[in-house]
């Protein structure tokens, strides 16, 4: 039985990576994105009478943390390799924008919504907290492309912002909110451990999960970041075996980066997509940029289609069922209502267009981030009502898999057509 059980189970694998070898040839131009195939093909792999045993993120936290977080930082390295805009303040004024001000309100708006479906403080803020990423993995339609290759000259063009302004909004938020809603994770979980009082959770909370932690994330990116580049464009592939494997620094310097910056106290989702970045402009116009991008792009595919598959499995296994009438408009209020109002606010007085300024505000696609913060926040505390906490969760990421799949790619090619009407 154990033998036909793992038969089954490589069976099911292996037509999850043959889709997301075969997919892209077919879906990538339509408006419809590869994770609504996956989550589709995960309910129905583990709904047929089969013998496969459905995943359960409650009593499999460890793993669901952990597979999470390996999807997110493989996420944040490719996110980081395929910018050409140099970071500053006047660049990346949209970024900025998105984080300190969209960020905090679309927590603030999801905890509240937590708070009116009756969940405990520290369960609502852990809601915020996990609602707050807007995903690297699945935003890839809204995403910039891949570095572009190619003469210095044309890298500097595409660096002073040849990308339009919402791909990069969305590509350099996707980057950054992952690391920086950790922050409120940590709130939630002191607030289960501690208590509600600021006396309890304050000091430490400002000093190590706001300051510290952050300071060493940035740090720590930026100095990994440098040497791993030194390494990588110090020598060229120049024999068949070294060519064989060209581009796998990508994921070498993702798992150390993450590695070690956490080992010191850092964040690591901060360190990866900082130190990315740092590989990306360290030789912005070499080829090799295209090699170090499509490695690092396959391993998030291949991480994408595996969570997407298990997700699909404990919906079938009843992820959802705790969800009330008032669940599911707490998790419709979210996806339609708290994010695009506090994205819209976010940028008042942002001189864009109406029109992409409403595009990036939609756009905050929910998705593995809100897995790992999830898994993570109930693996450090015991949270009231962690199943209906996983429940509004997992309602969140499927409507923004299938909304914002369908939507992306016909919203990208409106605007650029209008763009493309006013020249």
């Amino acid at each position: 039985m154990a033998l036909e059980l793992y038969n089954v189970g490589l069976v099911v694998l292996g037509v999850a990576l043959f889709g997301i070898a075969v997919l892209p040839r077919f879906v990538s131009d339509r408006a419809i994105s590869m994770p609504i195939f996956f989550v589709g093909f995960g309910m129905l792999a583990f709904g047929l009478p089969i013998g496969l045993p459905p995943p359960d993120p409650l009593e499999q936290g460890t793993t669901t943390e952990h597979l999470a977080e390996l999807g997110v930082i493989i996420a944040l390295m490719g996110v980081g390799l395929k910018i050409d805009r140099p970071p500053g303040l006047r660049e990346w004024a949209s970024t900025w924008r998105l984080l300190a001000i969209t960020m905090p309100l679309s927590i603030a708006g999801a905890a509240l919504a937590g708070r009116w479906l009756g969940l405990a403080v520290p369960t609502a803020v852990l809601l915020g907290a996990c609602i707050a990423p807007t995903d690297p993995v699945l935003a890839s339609e809204v995403q910039v492309a891949g570095p572009g290759m190619g003469t210095e000259a044309e890298a500097d063009e595409g660096a002073a912002g040849m990308e339009d302004e919402v791909r990069f909004a969305l590509t350099s938020e996707a980057g950054l909110n992952d690391g920086l809603a950790f922050p409120f994770t940590y709130l939630a979980i002191a607030f289960a451990l501690v208590g509600l009082a600021p006396g309890n959770w304050l000091g430490e909370w400002l000093l190590i999960d706001v300051g510290y932690r952050i300071v060493v994330g940035v740090i720590a990116g930026v100095v990994l970041g440098y040497v791993t580049a030194r390494l990588v464009f110090a020598t060229e592939p120049d024999t068949p075996v070294a060519k064989s494997v060209q581009g796998l620094e990508a994921i070498a310097g993702t798992l150390l980066v993450y590695g070690a910056t956490e080992l010191v106290g850092g964040y690591g989702f901060i360190a990866v997509f900082v130190a990315a970045l740092m590989v990306r402009h360290y030789e912005r116009a070499h080829d090799y940029n295209r090699s170090l991008h499509e490695v690092s792009e396959f391993a998030e595919q291949v991480m994408m289609g595996l969570i997407m598959l298990f997700f699909g499995g404990a919906i079938v296994g009843g992820l959802l069922e705790p969800l009330t009438l008032e669940g599911i408009a707490a998790a419709v209020a979210i996806v339609f209502l708290v994010r695009p109002l506090a994205g819209i606010v976010g940028f008042l007085g942002f001189d864009r267009d109406i029109a992409e300024r409403a595009t990036i505000a939609a756009f905050g696609v929910r998705g593995i981030g809100s897995f790992y913060y999830l898994a993570y926040g109930l693996n450090q505390a015991a949270f009231p009502d962690a199943d209906v906490l996983w429940a509004v969760v997992g309602a969140v990421v499927l409507i923004s898999i299938v909304v914002h799949g369908i939507t992306a790619t016909p919203a990208v090619r409106w605007l650029e057509k209008r763009a493309e009407a006013r020249e």
